[in-house]
């Protein structure tokens, strides 16, 4: 028990430390949120476009023999052509910024089948046509070219 006139030591006001905790633990939320919404920005729009050239008859030792026709292909679990196997078919879809949009189909008339797929770095239009150019009965070409190399691919098409 304190004597009588001693100082009542004084007690810690924790309120505001409280209070300036819970906005600093705001504003950091806030933060990570409005960065993970504007750092998703778009990759660059992928370029396909049809060959003026013949299709090359040369045969490739890596380029696998083409087997029995391609069944209806149906799509795994996007329709994004980031996941177009050989042997699957895409459509043309419109586009998008002027650049052409496929999408993941069953394979039909007006469509295009998925001949070969070059993963990993491409420098575009001149690098898919002489990586399809490798391809017997090729039609058409498809790059995807991202920031990210390891994202990129091209596809070496035959229209339906």
């Amino acid at each position: 028990m304190p004597y009588a006139g001693a100082p009542v030591p004084a007690r810690r006001r924790r309120g505001p430390l409280i209070v300036v905790s819970a906005v600093v633990v705001l504003l950091v939320l806030a933060a990570g949120t409005a960065f993970y919404l504007l750092a998703d920005e778009d990759d660059p729009p992928p370029v396909a476009a049809p060959t003026s050239a013949a299709p090359s008859r040369a045969t490739d030792p890596d380029v696998p023999a083409p087997t029995a026709p391609a069944t209806a292909a149906a799509p795994e679990s996007s329709a994004d052509p980031r996941f177009a196997k050989v042997g699957q078919c895409v459509r043309h879809d419109g586009t998008a910024n002027g650049k052409p949009k496929l999408l993941i189909t069953g394979c039909a008339a007006n469509t295009y089948e998925v001949l070969r797929r070059f993963d990993g770095t491409t420098s575009g239009e001149k690098d898919a046509e002489t990586k399809c150019g490798q391809v017997q009965g090729y039609t058409n070409w498809y790059f995807y070219d991202s920031e990210l190399d390891t994202l990129d691919f091209v596809l070496c098409l035959k229209q339906r």
